[in-house]
């Protein structure tokens, strides 16, 4: 890298010795204040022997019981930090604040959740989506169970996790860091416990809408036990940690899609058809975690973690899809017509396809972490680190359809008047009775142009994720000059992903369409249901469509790409070198203390990606495809510096400042070496490749990582008073405890990050398509063939631009205003956002998809002798989710924001033969918060609308003294 193109690392650099020169000469004007700053900032050797016991010891003096405690806990893993960090610590043993990880992780400040399902799920960091942050379990790196690289936080039980932080910042010895953010998740340390804990929880949990779906694998009721056990052996010298998860938790989902908004005959706006269910959703999970802690001496200390997910999720999904303006249906006159949209009216020939759908997902997520730290002598450690992580998944999706009779112009069709309600909600009274009549078949004649009657179809995607990573290093300590110590180290880490989607149509036997032999329609037998009632529509009847296959009603003939635009199967593989250089600051600039770190990651990536092409004259549906394997590669080499500056005003008021180079790697799906190959004889002799013989679309396996320069500066503020503990200086600089400022603290943040290289996933680019050759074509052909070069349409990094913002956050203990307020506190978030972003051949801007301008999350909480409560908002405003279409055009959607509440209320017995024991009711979505997503920024016209319920829970926890 050029090193005048490489400004951010100047800067760094700069930065870097200018304070260390001036640090060295503040802190060595003689060797008599050199040895009294060495005596107050070094212990002893015999001290630094022990110091690793009496900072277990002091972390132990604060008993982790109660949302306070969780509150000051993580204010101490806030401040000690040397770099900028969000954090979140357990209420006691075994409990995370919060219904899940990602419920809990999206209160924090700078970050927000999506739910996906009912359930908090995807993550966001300054606005970026889950795409740009990472997630690590104990410094381990962690795979997804997604077809890209997201990782899906409802995969970890928050019972196994003592605290997680939230790097905003990078430094150079995290391996596996994000672009937004990194998400570092800790399990329990049995050693660093003074003696052994264990805790039960169980939980009953209930949503208020009624069962919508009935089947196998779904209910409306569920039910969370977890259990963890700490124990110590040997004198302390050997740990162990156990735990155990099982969950079943249950989802009610009234969910519309509607198709679009076409303009009729006047020009007006007006649904087109909408895809409606009514879905009941259960998640079911068992989790084993188990950890060993091994310290015989002071010179070795070693550590096995072990963890076991396991987890299905089942959505039996029953309903209707109305095909409308863009099916045979006729639009009548007289209908209410708002500026340019039509509120209300009614369509005539309506042909419903009545859908009997099954959902599910079955995972498997395997960690293995062993982590190796020796002390060799006063000065010098090392860490030999090596961790496993491997996701497995199964999906099926399955579709099963009935109507009146086979074809869309064939049969009874349907009168259907509609409104538009104020909440969104696609309001229907149909005139067709669909619980009696009906047949097993293809309404709207979807299959025939794959010459089969299309009575279901099935997408059965496979997925297999693997990450191994090795880590080496080394720190020297010392004992004076600006540096408190220098790391550096190097690690190795190869991931493999490997995606394969089996398809096939669901016909009711007997042959093709063309051969005249296929069976149109079949009867059927089920049960009357009512699942879209909330919309208007009556009572249909739901079958399992298992049990039509079982006895052959339904048959499976195999298909390919019928779907898609490519081969959909793909394999990527990266390895990856990380050398890296840190040193850590702690020093005084006067009478500012100065602590911290600069350093620099580089990180060398070789990517492949195998993927699939459809042979020349191979049919799509039957047993007839040909594939033929396409493969791609590249390398490239990031430098990434960092330097994170924390300046110590007094005791209570810290400035941190923080510049660092980081990347996103591709979505896997996006280095698909996948493509599906045309050929346009009209173009067979040009030799322009623009306009050539070959053309293509597909994934690109040269994709290089999105990058940013990434500043952020923060101010904070702790509040003296509070937790009351008592700390020696090093503790005080070293213990999570004694730096708590358990008084609360306020904070004032800015972060600007610069876009480079950004995945513009609808670009095209120049390919060589010499190795296709003679695809189809015969000799005289090839001779007039006028170039080999074509256009694949298909993702590249052509975009830059920015993210911009600012935050502030308040948490407030009301007992620093007034002593009798003792026990009532609150905490207050805000963030606003702002981005651009341009690709090539579009110089308009638009904003980053996924991102809110404003964030904000509030909590009021109230503790005292064994009682607790606490209400909490999350508020989130409309974000476009714009992305670029064909020809660098723009597709508007926007997901529609507002605020989420919940609240918990427990009571804890802390005396008696019943101490330990407490009673939780808590309940989540209370203000039965409706999903909403609408494009052009009319909220009229909706894409998807989805109500979930609120979700109540009553539980148990008892820890054992």
């Amino acid at each position: 890298m050029v090193l005048k193109h490489n400004v951010l690392a100047m800067a760094i650099a700069s930065v870097c010795l200018g304070v260390c020169a001036t640090a060295y000469a503040g802190t060595a004007p003689s060797a008599s204040q050199q040895q009294d700053t060495q005596d107050q900032a070094q212990p002893s050797s015999a001290d630094k022997d022990t110091d690793g016991k009496h900072k277990t010891k002091k972390l132990q003096a604060v008993e982790v019981n109660g949302f306070i405690s969780s509150i000051e806990n993580s204010t101490a893993l806030k401040r000690n930090a040397s770099s900028i960090v969000e954090a979140v610590s357990a209420e006691q043993v075994g409990k995370l604040p919060g219904v899940s990880i990602a419920d809990t992780l999206g209160r924090l400040p700078g970050l927000a959740v999506q739910t996906v399902s009912g359930r908090p799920q995807v993550l966001t960091i300054h606005g970026l989506g889950p795409d740009f942050s990472t997630a690590l379990v104990n410094g381990g790196q962690q795979v997804s169970t997604s077809n890209n690289r997201d990782v899906q936080f409802d995969q970890y039980p928050s019972s196994w996790f003592d605290n997680v932080v939230v790097h905003l910042t990078p430094q150079a010895d995290l391996i596996g860091q994000g672009l937004t953010g990194t998400v570092d998740m800790h399990t329990i340390r049995p050693l660093e416990k003074s003696g052994p804990e264990a805790a039960l929880n169980a939980h009953y949990i209930w949503n208020d809408m009624s069962q919508l779906a009935s089947g196998p694998g779904v209910s409306d009721k569920g039910y969370n036990v977890n259990g963890v056990w700490v124990h110590q052996f040997a004198d302390h010298t050997l740990g162990v940690t156990l735990g155990v998860d099982m969950e079943s938790n249950p989802a009610q989902i009234q969910h519309q899609a509607p198709w679009g908004y076409p303009g009729d005959a006047n020009g007006d706006a007006v649904i087109g058809g909408s895809k409606n269910y009514g879905i009941s959703d259960t998640m079911k999970r068992r989790g084993v975690l188990a950890t060993v802690q091994w310290q015989p001496n002071d010179w070795y200390n070693g550590v096995v973690d072990l963890t076991y997910d396991n987890f299905k999720e089942v959505q039996q999904a029953k309903g209707m899809e109305f095909p409308l303006f863009w099916g045979n249906a006729t639009l009548q006159p007289g209908g209410n017509v708002q500026n340019g949209f039509v509120q209300s009216g009614t369509y005539d020939g309506v042909k419903a396809v009545i859908r009997n759908d099954y959902n599910s997902t079955s995972a498997r997520v395997y960690n293995f972490n062993w982590d190796n730290k020796f002390t060799i002598n006063e000065d010098w450690t090392a860490d030999l680190d090596a961790n496993y992580s491997r996701a497995t998944r199964r999906d099926v999706n399955l579709e099963s359809y009935s109507g009146t009779a086979f074809g869309a112009n064939n049969g009874a069709r349907d009168t259907l008047g509609f409104v538009e309600r104020n909440d969104g909600l696609f309001y229907v009274n149909p005139s067709l009775d669909y619980g009696n009549g009906m047949v097993l078949t293809d309404p709207q004649g979807w299959g025939g142009g794959n010459d089969v009657v299309q009575a279901g179809f099935i997408n059965a995607p496979h997925t297999v994720d693997y990450l191994a990573n090795l880590r080496l290093s080394a720190e020297r300590s010392f004992s004076s000059g600006p540096f408190s110590s220098m790391e550096f180290g190097v690690a190795h880490s190869t991931r493999d992903k490997t995606y394969h989607i089996d398809q096939s149509f669901l016909t009711l036997g007997g042959g093709t369409i063309s051969g005249g032999n296929a069976v149109e329609t079949a009867p059927f037998s089920g049960t009357s249901c009512s699942p879209l009632a909330w919309m208007g529509v009556g009572a249909q009847t739901c079958y399992n469509p298992f049990d039509l296959i079982s006895d052959g009603t339904l048959v499976s003939v195999p298909t390919f790409g019928s779907s898609l635009a490519m081969p959909p199967n793909w394999n990527v593989r990266e390895k990856t070198l990380t050398p890296y250089l840190q040193f850590n600051l702690d020093t005084y600039l006067g009478g500012v203390s100065l602590r911290g770190n600069v350093g620099v990651q580089a990180q060398h990536t070789s990517q492949r990606s195998t993927g699939e092409r459809v042979a020349p004259g191979s049919a799509i549906t039957g047993n007839a495809i040909t594939l033929i394997p396409v493969v791609g590669s590249t390398s490239y080499t990031k430098v990434l510096p960092s330097a994170n500056l924390i300046f110590g005003f007094g005791d209570n008021d810290d400035l941190r400042v923080s510049a660092a180079r980081t990347l996103a790697r591709p979505r896997m799906d996006q280095m698909n070496a996948s493509l599906g190959v045309s050929g346009n004889f009209t173009h067979l002799q040009n030799t322009d490749p623009s306009q050539a013989y070959f053309s293509a679309s597909g994934g690109n396996a040269k994709l290089k990582p999105t990058m940013a320069d990434n500043y952020n500066v923060s101010y904070e503020h702790y509040f003296s008073g509070g937790n009351g503990y008592e700390c020696n200086a090093t503790d005080a600089k070293n213990s999570d405890i004694c730096r708590s400022g358990g008084g609360g603290y306020v904070a004032l943040s800015g972060y600007f990050l610069k876009l480079k290289d950004y995945i513009n996933p609808n670009a095209a680019f120049l390919y060589d398509f010499s190795a296709f050759l003679p695809f189809g074509l015969t000799p005289d052909q090839l001779a007039q063939l006028g170039t080999t070069q074509g256009i694949v349409s298909g993702p590249t990094n052509d975009g830059h631009g920015y993210v911009k913002g600012a935050q502030v956050t308040l948490n407030l203990p009301f007992n620093l205003i007034a002593q009798p307020l003792d026990g009532l506190g609150m905490i207050l978030t805000g963030n606003r956002t702002k981005s651009s972003l341009v690709f090539a051949g579009n110089s308009t801007p638009i904003t980053v998809p996924g991102l809110s301008k404003w964030v904000a999350n509030a909590t009021l909480y109230y503790q005292h002798s064994g009682f607790e409560a606490r209400i909490s908002d999350s508020y989130r405003s409309s974000f476009l989710g714009e992305v670029s279409g064909i020809s660098a055009s723009r597709i508007e959607q926007t997901i529609q924001g507002g605020s989420t509440y919940d609240a918990q209320v427990s009571y804890s017995i802390d005396s008696g033969s019943l101490k330990g024991l407490t009673f939780i009711v808590q309940g989540s979505n209370l203000s039965n918060k409706t999903f909403i997503t609408y494009q052009n920024n009319d909220p009229r016209q909706v894409l998807t609308w989805e109500r979930y319920g609120r979700r109540y829970d009553i539980g148990v926890s008892y820890k054992f003294q």
